[in-house]
């Protein structure tokens, strides 16, 4: 039987989602959590993977173990097991076929900037204190709509066959002292999110014109974009699957 783990982490403490030798990731530390508690090896597979420092208020991954577990049950073992900073939201059931990465629909995130020094939000938002003009970073995010091909935005020397993403959602909205970033697709690349922020901050400093950002993406070459974005203000927020991949049905 196959099952969705829905889960939350703070990544600041973790080298990324996936597992690699000789650091600390989430996916290495539900790993162990899942075998110690269903006394069995077991590895999970997620929707994706989140770079050193990104969080996720929802990551899906799935597993499979040949007998029945009691989700309630096994979210409550593994919670008192994992670090503070990882925490079970669900699990459940779903058909044995479906693929955590290959069946979502999209990912969603949102990227945070604090516009004044916090005491408290330093280590969960990038801080940027100069001024900036949002309506200028909203006509370039705009302008995401245009395009499918994103290799200006991704991380050099990374194995795809495809650099391109369809964009669902793409704005930049001011809370308080803080700016966010939202942005939805079918799928990124890595480093995608973070260039494109990084870029869009220069674009909103009136470092780069909006002419200039459309250049950017045409040339599909990632030296001509801007630094990406600190990772600790990054966030991957949801996930989207087809309701008909649960074995009970959803609401």
């Amino acid at each position: 039987m196959r099952y969705f783990i829905d889960l939350s982490y703070n990544g600041r403490a973790y080298h990324g989602w996936q597992i690699q030798p000789d650091v600390t990731t989430v996916q290495a530390e539900l790993n162990h959590a899942l075998t110690t508690v269903l006394r069995t090896p077991l590895e999970c597979m997620g929707a994706g993977r989140t770079d050193t420092g990104v969080h996720a208020e929802q990551m899906i991954a799935h597993f499979d173990i040949d007998t029945t577990v009691d989700s309630n049950d096994l979210i409550y073992k593994l919670n008192v097991l994992l670090p503070r900073d990882i925490h079970i939201n669900s699990i459940k059931e779903v058909q044995p076929e479906i693929h955590a990465r290959f069946e979502a629909l999209s990912r969603t995130y949102v990227y945070k900037i604090s516009r004044t020094k916090n005491a408290f939000k330093y280590k969960n938002e990038h801080t940027y204190t100069l001024p900036l003009d949002v309506d200028l970073m909203n006509q370039a995010a705009k302008l995401l709509f245009e395009y499918t091909d994103f290799q200006c935005f991704s991380k050099v020397k990374t194995e795809v066959k495809t650099y391109d993403c369809t964009i669902m959602e793409a704005h930049w909205e001011i809370h308080k002292n803080s700016l966010h970033f939202t942005i939805k697709a079918d799928r990124f690349l890595r480093n995608m999110v973070r260039a494109i922020v990084g870029t869009m901050i220069e674009v909103g400093a009136k470092k780069r014109t909006l002419e200039e950002f459309r250049e950017i993406i045409s040339s599909k070459n990632r030296s001509n974009a801007g630094t990406s974005a600190p990772a600790h203000g990054l966030y991957l927020t949801t996930i989207e699957y087809p309701k008909s991949i649960y074995v009970h049905k959803e609401d």
